[in-house]
Protein backbone atom coordinates (compact mmCIF):
# COMPACT_ATOMS: atom_id res chain seq x y z
CA UNK A 1 0.00 0.00 0.00
CA UNK A 2 1.34 3.62 -0.41
CA UNK A 3 1.13 4.59 2.90
CA UNK A 4 2.61 1.67 4.12
CA UNK A 5 5.40 2.61 1.67
CA UNK A 6 5.81 6.03 2.37
CA UNK A 7 6.10 4.97 6.51
CA UNK A 8 9.11 2.58 5.58
CA UNK A 9 10.82 4.75 3.54
CA UNK A 10 10.52 7.89 6.22
CA UNK A 11 11.69 5.14 8.83
CA UNK A 12 14.46 3.70 6.91
CA UNK A 13 15.80 7.04 6.63
CA UNK A 14 15.23 8.70 9.99
CA UNK A 15 16.86 4.92 11.17
CA UNK A 16 20.14 6.09 9.15
CA UNK A 17 19.67 9.61 9.57
CA UNK A 18 20.55 9.19 13.85
CA UNK A 19 23.04 6.40 13.13
CA UNK A 20 25.25 5.21 10.27
CA UNK A 21 23.99 7.22 7.05
CA UNK A 22 24.69 10.40 9.32
CA UNK A 23 28.22 8.56 9.44
CA UNK A 24 28.41 8.62 5.92
CA UNK A 25 28.06 12.11 5.62
CA UNK A 26 30.50 13.17 8.12
CA UNK A 27 33.03 11.03 6.72
CA UNK A 28 32.14 12.29 3.30
CA UNK A 29 33.45 16.35 4.68
CA UNK A 30 36.11 14.51 6.43
CA UNK A 31 37.61 13.38 3.32
CA UNK A 32 36.98 16.60 1.33
CA UNK A 33 39.20 17.92 4.13
CA UNK A 34 42.00 15.61 4.07
CA UNK A 35 41.90 16.11 0.42
CA UNK A 36 42.23 19.83 0.43
CA UNK A 37 44.73 20.01 3.52
CA UNK A 38 48.54 20.69 2.81
CA UNK A 39 50.22 16.98 3.32
CA UNK A 40 49.30 14.30 0.71
CA UNK A 41 46.63 12.06 1.75
CA UNK A 42 49.36 9.21 2.61
CA UNK A 43 51.27 11.14 5.32
CA UNK A 44 48.00 11.74 6.90
CA UNK A 45 47.12 9.84 9.83
CA UNK A 46 43.27 8.62 10.90
CA UNK A 47 42.99 7.80 14.75
CA UNK A 48 40.12 4.98 16.00
CA UNK A 49 39.49 4.29 19.65
CA UNK A 50 41.19 8.18 20.76
CA UNK A 51 41.33 8.73 23.82
CA UNK A 52 38.78 11.15 25.71
CA UNK A 53 40.68 12.99 28.73
CA UNK A 54 44.19 12.77 28.35
CA UNK A 55 46.00 12.47 31.65
CA UNK A 56 42.97 11.07 33.38
CA UNK A 57 42.18 7.45 33.00
CA UNK A 58 39.19 7.16 35.20
CA UNK A 59 37.07 10.17 33.22
CA UNK A 60 38.55 8.52 30.11
CA UNK A 61 37.18 5.35 31.03
CA UNK A 62 33.40 6.73 31.89
CA UNK A 63 33.58 8.58 28.37
CA UNK A 64 34.73 5.09 26.61
CA UNK A 65 31.77 3.88 28.14
CA UNK A 66 29.25 6.04 27.28
CA UNK A 67 30.23 5.88 23.96
CA UNK A 68 30.02 2.08 23.48
CA UNK A 69 26.62 2.15 25.15
CA UNK A 70 24.98 5.04 23.06
CA UNK A 71 26.85 3.58 19.95
CA UNK A 72 24.67 0.54 20.38
CA UNK A 73 21.40 2.22 20.65
CA UNK A 74 20.28 2.91 16.92
CA UNK A 75 20.92 -1.06 16.22
CA UNK A 76 18.55 -1.60 19.43
CA UNK A 77 15.99 0.70 17.68
CA UNK A 78 16.57 -0.92 14.24
CA UNK A 79 15.30 -4.24 16.17
CA UNK A 80 12.69 -2.54 18.10
CA UNK A 81 11.34 -1.53 14.93
CA UNK A 82 11.50 -4.74 12.67
CA UNK A 83 9.92 -6.67 16.22
CA UNK A 84 6.88 -4.35 16.15
CA UNK A 85 6.35 -5.29 12.19
CA UNK A 86 6.24 -8.96 13.62
CA UNK A 87 9.90 -9.72 12.05
CA UNK A 88 9.57 -13.50 14.56
CA UNK A 89 13.28 -14.28 13.23
CA UNK A 90 15.14 -10.17 14.09
CA UNK A 91 17.90 -11.04 11.37
CA UNK A 92 18.52 -14.94 13.11
CA UNK A 93 19.22 -12.96 16.94
CA UNK A 94 15.78 -14.24 18.60
CA UNK A 95 17.45 -18.29 17.45
CA UNK A 96 20.80 -18.04 18.42
CA UNK A 97 22.86 -20.95 16.70
CA UNK A 98 26.25 -20.71 18.23
CA UNK A 99 28.20 -23.61 16.46
CA UNK A 100 26.75 -21.99 13.42
CA UNK A 101 27.16 -18.19 14.42
CA UNK A 102 30.84 -18.88 15.48
CA UNK A 103 32.16 -21.50 12.88
CA UNK A 104 31.25 -19.15 9.88
CA UNK A 105 32.07 -16.19 12.02
CA UNK A 106 35.36 -17.33 12.47
CA UNK A 107 35.62 -18.15 8.48
CA UNK A 108 34.87 -14.93 7.51
CA UNK A 109 37.10 -13.01 9.86
CA UNK A 110 39.75 -14.81 8.57
CA UNK A 111 38.35 -14.81 4.57
CA UNK A 112 38.18 -10.26 4.80
CA UNK A 113 40.85 -9.43 7.46
CA UNK A 114 44.24 -11.24 5.93
CA UNK A 115 43.21 -10.10 2.20
CA UNK A 116 41.96 -6.93 3.84
CA UNK A 117 45.50 -6.00 5.35
CA UNK A 118 47.03 -6.50 2.26
CA UNK A 119 44.51 -3.90 0.56
CA UNK A 120 45.14 -1.61 3.11
CA UNK A 121 48.78 -1.93 2.90
CA UNK A 122 48.77 -1.67 -0.40
CA UNK A 123 46.52 1.37 -0.41
CA UNK A 124 48.80 2.98 1.49
CA UNK A 125 51.94 2.06 -0.71
CA UNK A 126 49.97 3.70 -3.70
CA UNK A 127 49.19 6.92 -1.76
CA UNK A 128 45.03 6.79 -1.71
CA UNK A 129 44.89 5.61 2.02
CA UNK A 130 45.45 7.63 5.18
CA UNK A 131 47.57 5.98 7.93
CA UNK A 132 45.30 4.10 10.32
CA UNK A 133 46.01 3.97 14.10
CA UNK A 134 43.88 1.58 15.55
CA UNK A 135 43.90 2.74 18.87
CA UNK A 136 45.93 5.57 20.68
CA UNK A 137 44.14 4.66 24.61
CA UNK A 138 46.33 5.02 27.58
CA UNK A 139 48.03 1.72 28.30
CA UNK A 140 46.23 1.05 31.90
CA UNK A 141 44.02 -1.94 33.09
CA UNK A 142 40.77 -1.48 31.63
CA UNK A 143 42.10 -0.66 27.63
CA UNK A 144 42.43 -4.14 26.46
CA UNK A 145 38.27 -4.52 28.05
CA UNK A 146 37.37 -1.50 26.45
CA UNK A 147 38.64 -1.93 22.87
CA UNK A 148 36.92 -5.63 22.56
CA UNK A 149 33.78 -3.78 24.04
CA UNK A 150 34.00 -1.05 21.51
CA UNK A 151 34.75 -4.00 18.58
CA UNK A 152 31.58 -5.46 19.93
CA UNK A 153 29.71 -2.41 19.39
CA UNK A 154 31.08 -1.68 15.87
CA UNK A 155 30.17 -4.92 14.86
CA UNK A 156 26.47 -4.93 16.64
CA UNK A 157 25.42 -1.28 15.09
CA UNK A 158 26.99 -1.86 11.32
CA UNK A 159 26.40 -5.50 10.79
CA UNK A 160 22.07 -4.93 12.39
CA UNK A 161 21.76 -1.65 10.76
CA UNK A 162 23.98 -1.73 7.50
CA UNK A 163 23.46 -5.13 6.80
CA UNK A 164 20.58 -7.08 8.16
CA UNK A 165 17.45 -3.57 8.66
CA UNK A 166 18.53 -1.90 5.36
CA UNK A 167 18.64 -4.87 3.43
CA UNK A 168 15.03 -5.99 4.85
CA UNK A 169 13.96 -2.48 4.60
CA UNK A 170 14.57 -2.00 0.77
CA UNK A 171 13.55 -5.49 -0.02
CA UNK A 172 10.06 -4.42 2.13
CA UNK A 173 10.43 -1.19 -0.77
CA UNK A 174 10.25 -3.58 -3.48
CA UNK A 175 14.06 -2.89 -4.31
CA UNK A 176 15.66 -6.18 -6.15
CA UNK A 177 18.26 -8.44 -4.78
CA UNK A 178 21.27 -6.55 -6.13
CA UNK A 179 20.67 -3.53 -5.36
CA UNK A 180 19.63 -3.83 -2.00
CA UNK A 181 23.18 -5.46 -1.91
CA UNK A 182 24.72 -3.08 -3.61
CA UNK A 183 22.83 -0.05 -1.29
CA UNK A 184 24.34 -1.88 1.89
CA UNK A 185 27.80 -2.09 0.17
CA UNK A 186 28.07 1.50 -1.19
CA UNK A 187 26.74 2.93 2.54
CA UNK A 188 29.65 0.78 4.52
CA UNK A 189 32.12 1.91 2.24
CA UNK A 190 31.08 5.35 2.39
CA UNK A 191 31.28 6.06 5.92
CA UNK A 192 34.61 4.52 5.88
CA UNK A 193 35.65 7.13 2.91
CA UNK A 194 37.48 8.97 6.13
CA UNK A 195 40.17 6.67 6.29
CA UNK A 196 40.75 7.00 2.36
CA UNK A 197 39.91 5.61 -0.91
CA UNK A 198 41.49 2.48 0.10
CA UNK A 199 39.22 2.11 3.46
CA UNK A 200 36.15 2.90 1.15
CA UNK A 201 36.78 0.87 -1.55
CA UNK A 202 37.74 -2.62 0.99
CA UNK A 203 34.39 -1.91 2.91
CA UNK A 204 32.23 -2.05 0.16
CA UNK A 205 34.04 -5.08 -0.88
CA UNK A 206 33.22 -6.35 2.96
CA UNK A 207 29.91 -5.14 2.91
CA UNK A 208 28.59 -6.74 -0.67
CA UNK A 209 29.91 -10.38 1.14
CA UNK A 210 28.31 -9.82 4.14
CA UNK A 211 25.18 -8.82 2.68
CA UNK A 212 24.78 -11.62 0.29
CA UNK A 213 25.70 -14.00 3.18
CA UNK A 214 22.53 -12.60 4.88
CA UNK A 215 20.47 -13.12 1.96
CA UNK A 216 21.44 -16.63 1.71
CA UNK A 217 21.31 -17.40 5.95
CA UNK A 218 18.85 -14.73 7.23
CA UNK A 219 21.66 -14.43 9.68
CA UNK A 220 23.40 -11.68 11.11
CA UNK A 221 24.72 -13.46 13.96
CA UNK A 222 28.24 -14.38 11.57
CA UNK A 223 28.92 -11.14 10.92
CA UNK A 224 28.84 -9.33 14.16
CA UNK A 225 31.36 -12.05 15.10
CA UNK A 226 33.49 -12.17 12.03
CA UNK A 227 33.40 -8.09 12.44
CA UNK A 228 34.03 -8.29 15.75
CA UNK A 229 37.20 -10.21 15.37
CA UNK A 230 38.55 -8.54 13.08
CA UNK A 231 38.45 -5.24 14.73
CA UNK A 232 39.22 -6.48 18.20
CA UNK A 233 42.57 -8.01 16.62
CA UNK A 234 43.41 -4.61 14.80
CA UNK A 235 42.62 -2.68 18.09
CA UNK A 236 43.99 -5.08 20.60
CA UNK A 237 46.91 -6.21 18.49
CA UNK A 238 48.07 -2.73 18.16
CA UNK A 239 47.33 -1.63 21.65
CA UNK A 240 50.02 -4.62 22.46
CA UNK A 241 52.52 -4.16 19.26
CA UNK A 242 52.29 -0.35 17.87
CA UNK A 243 55.82 -0.04 20.24
CA UNK A 244 57.46 -2.62 18.58
CA UNK A 245 55.50 -3.45 15.51
CA UNK A 246 56.25 -0.86 12.23
CA UNK A 247 54.08 -2.06 10.31
CA UNK A 248 51.08 0.48 11.09
CA UNK A 249 53.09 3.11 12.30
Amino acid sequence: MPDDRKRLRGETLLVLGVSLGYSAVYSLVEIIGKLTAAAPLAKQTTTLNPSRASGRPYLDLAFQLVEIFFGAVPALLALHLLARDNDTELLGLRRPKTRFDLAWGVGLAAAIGIPGLAFYLGSRALGINTTVVPEALPLVWWTVPVLILSAIQNAFLEEVVVVGYLVERLRGLSWSLPWAVAASALLRGSYHLYQGFGGCIGNMVMGAVFAIFFVRTRRVGPLIVAHAIIDSVAFVGYAFAHGHWAILS
